[in-house]
């Protein structure tokens, strides 16, 4: 994949993981409307996160991360990769289901091991119900996101970029049309979850299909290939269950301070719209086409296609941190502070947003390290450093909350996520000049962070000047918002072009050449 297209590829599911991300704030301005930080609000949360931190653990994490790299492979030899793919997907489905089942079982127990501080409040009753619900949703979102890794291993990214605003649309109408016939939100959210769930399935599963992958159900056949996969994927699955219980220790804390499970779940979401954008459009992008140029012996590619993804992921993700840090209440307020989100739960959550602020460049930093692991079939190596950070995430989130609260949930992850990075850097050294920054990518660093830094101080001193019209609360706030962000972005490109951060020729002619299919 040339370097143009390279960053095509980035484009495309950036951008539709744009449209998703804010059709996701839409969803949140109506979730925090409707049910503010109270017990249905919470229980959702927790509930919902079940099925999506297996999803994680399983398909997203762990089985992608050692699918799509052998799958590439075959497609780049010419092998039969449908097959291949076939007993992939039956293997993972085969799993799924019977995991589906206890999990209907062992929901309580479950939601225990979530947010012990639920234990004797209706929230507990609240979360498991809901928890049967949408558990199910872990199954379909799973095979979609194996059939995503089809797609994007053959260079088709926008069909599995687009799925995830299924996702948002469902869940929004469930809301409106709840909310219009009095009927309770809460179970709403829950029903539509799974809905949503197929919704996204369909929507991969005739992609595949007409780029001659139309994977069926089967009863599973466990090769030789297949138990060599399970051997690649066991350490990323261990690598991801340590992801897991870093988000399980930060929702155990926040479960002992009311309305905190939420403050930490908004701030979340407003993190992971650069976050989703950017980390997940290289990711989706540069693993498959890592694992390729190895095969194809291109070295040189390889190390090109990696400094770009490096620089593409600083020249907006450092921007986007300054922003959270310098004016997280404005954020927050403007979006989410409305019907039972009140004053007090912005101030709240915006606080969580500066931390993660923090923390953002890592998380980012992260997804264009791991890929240079996972393309070698090494996913041993991440695992032994994801340990680290859950060591690290414990010893803080669980040290600093008797002081801190809820906070300290988030500056437990925070500060994991740059030890992971600190790990995954040196890590990668043994890799020789593949990960190596060129010179190209050292002048565009220093242009970033100058020019972020200079758009961090105009973007607080328009946030004082704005004061009033923040004040105002409704549309005049709304205004207010806009007018800082675009003024801004005006200032950060102003001064990156000036300074050399980035080249408006390389813009267009990434633009230029259209979408990636």
């Amino acid at each position: 994949m040339k370097p143009i297209r390279l960053m095509r590829g980035f484009l495309t599911v950036g951008v539709w993981t744009l449209a998703s991300r804010v059709l996701g704030f839409l969803r949140d301005i109506l979730f925090a409307a409707y049910l503010g930080a109270g017990p249905v609000a919470e229980a959702f949360v927790i509930a919902f996160s079940l099925p999506n931190m297996f999803r994680r653990f399983f398909a997203e994490g762990a089985f992608n991360m050692a699918f799509v790299p052998q799958f590439a492979k075959r497609v780049e030899a010419g092998e039969d990769a449908k097959s291949y793919a076939q007993d992939a997907m039956a293997a993972l489905g085969s799993i799924l289901i019977v995991l589906t089942v206890l999990a209907q079982l062992a929901m309580p127990w479950l939601v225990l091991a979530m947010a012990s501080g639920f234990a004797g409040d209706e929230r507990f009753d609240l979360a498991v119900g809901y928890g049967r619900i949408v558990f199910p949703y872990m199954l379909f979102i799973s095979l979609a996101a194996l059939l995503s890794g089809v797609l994007n291993a053959t260079g088709r990214f926008a069909a599995a970029a687009a799925a995830p605003v299924l996702l948002n649309i469902v869940l929004i109408a469930a809301m409106l049309w709840a909310r219009q016939m009095g009927y309770p939100v809460g179970d709403a959210l829950a029903w539509a979850v799974p809905v949503a769930g197929i919704a996204q399935l369909a929507l991969v599963w005739r992609a595949a299909a007409r780029a001659g992958y139309d994977l069926r159900p089967r009863w599973p056949h466990f090769s030789p290939e297949m138990k060599r996969l399970a051997i690649i994927a066991a350490p990323a699955a261990l690598a991801g269950g340590v992801v897991q219980v870093n988000l399980l220790v930060g929702r155990q804390v926040a479960s002992f301070f009311e309305g905190s499970i939420q403050y930490l779940n908004l701030a979340d979401r407003l993190y992971q719209l650069p976050l989703g954008v950017i980390a997940i459009a290289i990711g989706v992008v540069l693993l498959p086409d890592l694992s390729r140029r190895l095969r194809a012996g291109d070295d040189a590619g390889g190390k090109n296609a990696f400094n770009r993804a490096f620089e593409f992921a600083l020249l907006f993700t450092v921007p986007a941190a300054v922003a959270l840090i310098v004016i997280p209440y404005e954020l927050i307020s403007t979006l989410f502070e409305r019907g039972r989100f009140t004053e007090q739960d912005a101030r709240a959550t915006a606080l969580v947003v500066a931390i993660y602020g923090l923390g953002l460049p890592a998380f980012v930093i992260q997804k264009v390290l791991q890929p240079a692991f996972f393309a070698r079939e090494d996913t041993k190596t991440p695992f032994r450093y994801a340990l680290v950070a859950m060591v690290v995430n414990a010893v803080v989130a669980i040290g600093l909350a008797p002081v801190l609260g809820y906070l300290a949930a988030a500056i437990a992850t925070s500060a994991a996520g740059w030890v992971m990075v600190v790990l995954l850097w040196r890590g990668s050294r043994r890799m020789g000049d593949a990960t190596k920054p060129d010179a190209r990518l050292k002048r565009r660093t220093l242009g970033i962070l100058a020019a972020s830094a200079l758009m961090g101080a105009i973007t607080w001193g328009l946030a004082q000047w704005l004061a009033p019209w923040f004040a105002a609360g409704g549309g005049m706030r709304a205004l207010a918002l806009l007018v800082l962000v675009a003024l801004s972005m005006l200032a950060y490109g102003g001064s990156g072009l000036a300074i050399g951060a980035v080249s408006l020729r390389e813009i267009r002619d990434s633009l230029r050449r259209g979408p990636t299919s």
